[in-house]
């Protein structure tokens, strides 16, 4: 199938998902689903996998087991490249519209420890805060979850304590309702905006292997 930009049915799917978060609207509006945010989803992560790689597509049934939300289904349809444990690009479809983004999501353990300590290093350390400004500067926000002090084994006035209380970083856009998302030309701003994101994603990927 070729990718021609997600319909505005995916968007409106989205929006009555929210009101309605039932199996019953699910199974009488499952074609939609099927054909307007999944069939294009998978079509625009295989044009891009010849140079990402493969996409894992996420199913849209929530494991709501532990959780106090039981409402069965994501209100998004999001698609992930993996380079590294939890790290890599994502795309997203929703009721707001469309983002991107790439960067990791979830680092613990040695792996956490493996990205503060090239965080902590003065060269490499210096590559990802050019890369970050790099990113922000090209109109991406930074986010992902952060430490309120300073890590443990690390002081409070290290001169990248900010970068050293980061669990995750990440980089990504929002697109929204741009009406470049309904075309073809949404595969474009994606490829493009996942190639700035390389050089975070690359980094972490090096740095985070314990």
């Amino acid at each position: 199938m070729e990718f021609t930009g997600f319909p505005v049915a995916a968007l409106d799917f989205y929006d009555d998902l929210e009101v309605d978060n039932t199996k019953s609207f699910w199974d009488a509006h499952k074609a939609v689903y099927d054909d307007a945010v999944r069939a294009p989803m998978v079509a625009l992560t295989d044009a891009l996998a010849p140079e990402f790689g493969e996409a894992k597509v996420f199913r849209p049934y929530r494991d709501v087991r532990f959780a106090k939300d039981k409402t069965p289904y994501k209100t998004h349809q999001g698609a992930f490249v993996a380079v590294a444990p939890a790290t890599g690009w994502y795309v997203e479809v929703a009721a707001p519209g469309v983002r991107v983004g790439g960067g990791i999501y979830h680092a613990g353990g040695a792996q956490l420890g493996a990205i503060r300590e090239a965080m902590a290093d003065k060269r490499a350390g210096a590559v990802l805060q050019r890369i970050l400004r790099d990113l922000e500067r090209g109109g991406f926000e930074l986010g992902g979850e952060r430490l309120k002090t300073a890590p443990r084994g690390y002081e409070k006035d290290h001169p990248r304590i900010e970068l050293l209380k980061m669990k995750s970083v990440l980089g990504s856009r929002k697109y929204g309702f741009e009406p470049f998302v309904h075309t073809a030309e949404l595969l474009d701003k994606v490829r493009d905006d996942w190639r700035r994101l390389r050089p975070l994603v690359s980094w972490l990927a090096e740095h985070g292997e314990a």
